[in-house]
């Protein structure tokens, strides 16, 4: 081997080195490519699939303003910012010293200065590029709070104390506290970069001889510093502003301290940033910093102490010794702003003084209210409709139904309403594939719907629209429900094909009716472009690889109705409860839209969170709190309706005097439609929110009281009591819809309804009830005029009246007795706690009536077999002091009012004892009292209805002997948890208690 060869050898690693740096460098930038590749990848998908969505739903306005605001605001706060900064290191660079300082202590900075010499360009670049991003990235975030500020509309009303219109507070001002923040955070950045280029070219350099700054470092820096100090003095006079929303212990708002004390301080800070920042641009040419920076040293002294330590000491030593007569004229002006911004100021209270005592025909006047009460608890009865309308398991009913009315039989009927919807988890395991669960299991179908106010023989609801194919009531309309509250993530249809499944044709599912999509909806996904999208977005190779998408296929998204609404107007606060309405032949969802800010002065600052929480989101899957944080201000500004079939959205200007909403809707022009659109069919379904009801209800348990006085001291305070039919949740009691006349009302209307308690009381007397007309009218494009007025009647503070939850405690011991099942209340929740089964108690109702206060529960029967589901089995009413039950609302009734109630709710039954005798509620011992007849044996013969005919000369006791076996037979079906027999032997016991009713007057009855 030569020489060369030997040197070949050894030189081939050195050699080899470059290349594998350049091998390692070409897979780097190509891995960096691959990377940013996928990442415009997906931000296109996501880009153009909205796009499409839009455009499907004919709202493009939205996502064009929407983006090119987002955008517009991006380069905006990127550019400044990045500008900002790189100005700074530019400027300090090309100003530094010719000649460095160069000492033994600075020697190392040389070597520095060298090392970063070859990164000093790219660095330039990237820094500002890096924070540019994240600034943009800020200010894009603030696109609604910029919209809001180019379209501002006046309030036409102006604050007590700066004498601004409101819309300045709401519009202009968090605007400007936004300006403010971002400058102060790109002034700080590019200060940062100033002083470390300066740094590092020798601008400042630190030795021992103390601190150099160069020249035109002390001016750059001066002029920094300058500006960022009077931005900050700026901060502080917007500051004054803020305090109209200030949190002060007992209200929202300015206070004393905030004007006597507050305003003040910040008024004097911003003067001192504004003689700061002179100092600062003084240094320029005094050329020191020692006053500059002992100017800056005494701000922030007076800061800490004239703007927190005086308003505290004042706070401590003037306000509160003082502080009812102090506060007064604030709590008057935050008790006006709270009952304007809240909606609050057509308010009606009556001192309502309810009677203890019963009677025979006590609600006579009231039989059009207690005929409405509302018997099915829309929360408890879902498994009901499940188990008899469900059909299959993979059909589902949300676990809160809905509350509407229609027209039945030429009278308005309050409903328990719900959508029959898909569910994907039940489908048969051997069915469960790609191809099945996104092409041929598509939708739901139909509505169910039952009577609010009865029930069967066997404690079912009484249906008025059931079954597949639908029939009833509200038939004919379009069943198919492919946009709801459990739709799929997405689907793919087709007007061609059969190949969704429409419903099954027997009960075993064997048999199938399959069907197309004709509808509107949907977005084309026969496009090449628009497939590849959706396979990106939804990381989905099966909708580039199947077969089953064709040149007429659509994909439907998006298709909650909540999410749909939130989407189109992303602007509006939405309800946590849309429901369903049949109307016009088409099953829509309704959708209550409200505007809100937390920027209107002196109004009460709220959670929205806390405030729609009560037992029912607590228990409900489909039910759910309004997380929307804090705020001050709201209006339920948008009603809003998606159709179930073909998912079309249409918003409509509820309350078109909104000043919020005036102003979003110049911002997006033409999506929301005026309330003239609104047709009278949709008129009469519309209703009073309850998540607005709930926001109102907790502010009108302080803001009911009149005088600042009262306000100050807490005492009148109310609470919503907690849910007692719940147990241990500890969740509040929630409102209920009811179609009832308030007192001195002639007829019942729909309405939402509340409950106060004294707060703080462990008795939980009833202290005030609240209702509102939750009922719109049906006149096309006009509301009614008494919608939305609210009418609280308050008890008086001197008498005792039972709240909900002593009448709770009440019933659960309650040995008031049913004829119908001879044996007292607590002996019926025992014999169904320790047997086969278990109570579910409903809603609890309170009702004015009969010039008292009637309280209505019904309480279910679930077996605890394989398919639980909870019948209508008891209800117990209270009033005053007694208690009684039976198998209807009018035996529990007339048991209640000693004979007959004077009211009308379904079939009248009077329940009778073994000696013939009327049975009265319970008493306060909760013991029965009875009003006795004189029995004749004289028979009465059976009239003609429901009721067999009697054979040959019946008896009382042989017919009261046969209750008793009828009863007996009632009694172990429900043990063997056999419903069928069970409904038998109710519907018998049924029959014979009227029998033995006839029985009873007729030998009651005087002889001639």
């Amino acid at each position: 081997m030569s020489a060369d060869d030997d040197f070949d050898e050894a030189d081939q690693p050195t050699r080899r080195a470059p290349v594998m740096r350049r091998s390692r460098l070409i897979w780097v930038w190509i891995l960096a490519a691959l990377l940013v590749l996928v990442v415009l990848l997906n931000v296109w998908s996501n880009l153009w699939t909205d796009k499409l969505w839009f455009d499907s739903v004919g709202y493009s306005s939205v996502f064009r303003t929407e983006l090119t605001t987002k955008i517009l605001l991006f380069l905006l706060g990127g550019l400044i910012t990045g500008g900002l900064i790189y100005g700074s290191q530019l400027l300090a660079y090309r100003r530094r010293p010719i000649y460095a300082p160069s000492t033994p202590e600075l020697e190392s900075m040389d070597r520095y200065r060298e090392l970063l010499e070859p990164f000093r360009k790219a660095s330039f670049i990237a820094v500002p590029a890096f924070f540019g991003l994240f600034a943009g990235s800020i200010a894009s975030a603030q696109w609604q709070t910029a919209l809001l500020w180019l379209n501002r509309t006046p309030f036409g009303q102006t604050d007590p104390q700066f004498h601004k219109d409101l819309g300045f507070f709401v519009f202009t001002l968090p605007w400007l506290e936004f300006l403010v923040s971002f400058f102060t955070l790109a002034l700080i950045l590019s200060l940062i970069a100033a002083l470390v280029t300066h740094y590092i070219y020798g601008g400042i350099s630190v030795g021992a001889g103390g601190v150099h700054v160069s020249p035109m470092a002390r001016i750059q820096l001066g002029v920094l510093f300058a500006v960022l100090i009077l931005i900050r003095g700026i901060a502080y006079w917007l500051a004054r502003y803020s305090q109209t929303t200030a949190d002060t212990r007992k209200f929202t708002g300015m206070d004393y301290t905030g004007e006597h004390a507050v305003l003040p301080t910040k008024a004097i800070l911003a003067f001192a940033c504004l003689l700061c920042a002179a100092l600062f641009i003084a240094a320029i040419w005094t050329r020191t910093w020692r006053l500059p920076a002992v100017a800056l040293g005494m701000l922030v002294v007076v800061a800490v102490g004239l703007g927190g330590i005086y308003p505290a000491l004042m706070d401590s030593f003037r306000v509160q010794p003082n502080a009812q007569t102090l506060q007064s004229r604030y709590i008057t002006q935050n008790m006006a702003a709270t009952r304007a911004a809240y909606g609050l100021t057509d308010v009606t209270t009556t001192q309502y003084n309810p009677v203890q005592t019963t009677r025979s025909g006590q609600l006579s006047k009231d039989s059009a209210t207690v005929g409405n009460i509302r018997l099915m608890d829309p929360s408890v009865v879902s498994p009901t409709f499940q188990q008899l309308q469900g059909s299959l398991n993979y059909y589902q009913f949300q676990d809160s139904l809905d509350v509407d009315r229609y027209q039945v039989d030429g009278q308005n009927q309050d409903t328990v309403v719900g959508v029959r919807e898909l569910d994907l988890s039940k489908v048969p395991a051997g069915q469960r594939n790609w191809v099945n669960e996104h092409t041929v299991y598509t939708h739901g179908y139909g509505v169910v719907a039952a009577k609010g106010n009865s029930q069967t023989v066997n404690g079912e609801p009484e249906f008025i629209e059931q079954d597949m194919p639908s029939t009833g009531a509200l038939s004919p309309y379009e069943p198919r429900v492919y946009f709801g509250e459990s739709s799929p993530q997405y689907s793919i249809v087709s007007s061609t094909g059969n190949r969704e499944l429409d419903y099954p044709t027997d009960g075993t599912g064997s048999g199938e009716q399959r069907t197309s999509y004709k509808g509107s909806g949907g977005v084309d996904i026969g496009n090449p472009i628009n497939r590849f999208a959706y396979a990106l977005k939804y990381r989905e190779i099966n909708l580039l690889l199947t077969d089953a998408i064709g040149s007429t296929s659509k994909l439907l998204d998006n298709r909650n109705p909540v999410d749909r609404v939130k989407k189109v107007a992303p602007w509006l606060t939405v309800d946590g409860d849309p429901y369903p309405v049949v109307v016009d032949g088409h099953v829509k969802w309704i959708i209550d839209g409200y505007t809100t800010t937390a920027r209107y002065p002196n109004s009460e600052m709220t959670s929205l969170g806390d405030a729609t929480s009560d037992s029912v989101t607590a228990t409900s899957s489909n039910v759910r709190s309004i997380n929307a944080g804090q705020v001050n201000y709201i209006r339920n500004s948008v009603k809003a309706t998606v159709d179930a079939y073909d998912g079309s959205i249409t918003l409509y200007a509820w309350d078109d005097s909104d000043p919020i909403l005036k102003t979003w809707s110049k911002a997006f022009g033409g999506t929301v439609k005026p309330l003239s659109a609104i047709s009278g069919s949709l008129m009469a379904h519309m209703r009073y929110p309850e998540d607005l009801f709930k926001v109102q209800r907790e502010l009108m348990a302080k803001y009911h009281v009149s005088t600042a006085s009262d306000f100050f001291s807490g005492g009148d305070f109310w609470s919503v009591p907690d849910d007692p039919t719940q147990g241990s949740t500890n969740a509040q009691q929630p409102p209920y819809y009811l179609s009832m006349a308030m007192p001195g009302e002639s007829a019942p209307t729909f309405s939402l309804t509340t409950n106060f308690v004294p707060v703080g009381d462990t008795k939980n007397n009833l202290t005030a009830f609240m209702a509102v007309d939750a009922n719109a009218g049906s006149t096309a494009g006009h509301k009614s005029s008494t919608y939305g007025q609210f009418k609280v009647l308050k008890m008086p503070s001197n008498a005792t009246v039972t709240g909900p939850q002593n009448f709770q405690n009440e019933l659960r011991s309650s040995s008031a007795y049913s004829a119908s099942y001879k044996q007292t209340l607590s002996q019926f929740i025992t014999s169904n706690t320790q047997s086969s089964a278990s109570i579910v108690q409903g809603n609890l109702l309170t009702v004015p009536v009969g010039g008292g206060v009637l309280y209505v529960e019904p309480l279910y029967v679930k077996s605890t077999s394989s398919t639980p589901y909870p019948l209508l089995r008891a209800v117990v009413v209270g009033f005053g002091k007694k208690v009684a039950w039976g198998a209807t609302l009018q035996e529990a009734l007339n048991t209640l009012f000693g004979g007959s109630s004077g009211a009308t709710a379904g079939d009248a039954a009077i329940a009778t004892d073994s000696t013939g005798s009327t049975s009265s509620g319970s008493g306060e011992d909760g013991s029965g009292s009875t009003s006795t007849t004189t029995p004749t044996p004289t028979p009465t013969p059976t009239t003609s209805g429901s009721n067999p005919p009697a054979t040959g000369n019946r008896t009382l006791p042989q017919v009261i002997a046969e209750i008793q076996q009828a009863y007996d037979q009632s009694e172990a079906a429900l043990k063997a948890g056999d419903w069928t027999a069970y409904g038998a032997a109710q519907e018998k016991l049924k029959t014979l208690i009227a029998e033995a009713e006839k029985l009873s007057t007729s030998s009651a009855a005087p002889s001639k």
